[in-house]
């Protein structure tokens, strides 16, 4: 008999951590991170997955672990040395404030020979949350990713209380997502990193030589500009009961897009991006009728 050969595999790079929501009556802690979202999002949606992360020798690098395993996710460990990352949003008085500690503070990746061996060897490179201000680490990632053009998407998911040099993290970010097959922002993104609108983002992004965005904003839904800068759009879907929590949703969004891209192909029409953007937001509303950010279907 012929040999079958083995799924398409994509890999993730960018942030694993312990995400903790603290509000007036509770305090409660998932795995999260939004790489670490992305990567568990896709095996949820069949996409066999490796993550690249950095993962701390301690508790919560068990609990890290032991989450992406029962996900069935590879995982391809840097060592923290100061132990896992941890993100605590603090409800108590209604707007979220968030803490990291030193770990998420400090985070790395090394890309050895197991990390370049995936790299090269992936369908599709996802990179989320990663520290772009950190050039040496971003050159290093981006040495590890031939043909960007056709292989990579980017999300660059900064956190202000892990972004040390916001001019630099927005050079190396936008370089490499020149050469993308595809990069996704969303409102926060503008916001923290240009001070502009997401409309505003989105041109800028293609002026510089971005091929495909994906633009996220929320309850307004998502918009995607492609070939010569043809812009379509998709509201967030409506679905039955409350939303009850959106740290999920651009995740989400994302890892559903990957998914048909890894599937069906990149887009090449306008009704083919109308579909995927539709069960993106199909997917992001029923993530957030769910506390975390597990990826859900309806």
């Amino acid at each position: 008999m012929p040999e079958l050969s083995a799924p398409a595999r994509v890999v993730v790079v960018g942030d694993a951590l312990i995400d903790v929501l603290r509000d007036s009556a509770a305090s409660r802690e998932f795995a999260g991170g939004a790489a670490l979202n992305v990567a568990v999002g896709l095996a949820v949606l069949g996409v066999p997955t490796t993550l690249i992360a950095m993962v701390g020798d301690d508790d919560d690098g068990a609990v890290l672990r032991a989450f992406l395993d029962q996900h069935g996710v590879e995982l391809i460990a840097t060592p923290g040395p100061l132990g896992s990352s941890r993100a605590v949003s603090d409800r108590t008085d209604g707007e979220p404030r968030y803490f990291f500690n030193d770990a998420a503070k400090a985070r790395r990746i090394d890309f050895g020979v197991a990390e370049r061996t995936a790299l090269e060897a992936a369908k599709l490179v996802v990179v989320s949350c990663f520290p772009f201000d950190d050039t040496a680490q971003t050159e290093a990632f981006a040495a590890c990713v031939t043909d960007p053009e056709r292989r990579l998407v980017i999300d660059p998911n900064p956190r202000a209380g892990m972004l040390h040099d916001g001019p630099r993290f927005v050079r190396n970010f936008q370089a490499l997502a020149a050469r993308s097959l595809l990069v996704k922002v969303g409102d926060e993104d503008a916001d923290l990193l240009y001070d502009s609108t997401l409309d505003e983002l989105r041109e800028r992004l293609v002026d510089a030589g971005a091929h495909t965005v994906l633009a996220t904003a929320g309850r307004l839904g998502a918009s995607v500009s492609f070939a010569n800068n043809e812009l379509i759009s998709a509201p967030i879907a409506e679905l039955d009961g409350p939303v009850i929590d959106t740290m999920g949703a651009g995740d989400a969004t994302l890892a559903a897009s990957v998914c048909t891209i890894v599937n069906d192909g990149v887009p090449q029409d306008s009704d083919a991006w109308q579909a995927l953007l539709a069960d993106a937001m199909l997917t992001a509303a029923a993530t957030c009728r769910h506390e975390g950010a597990l990826l859900r279907r309806p």
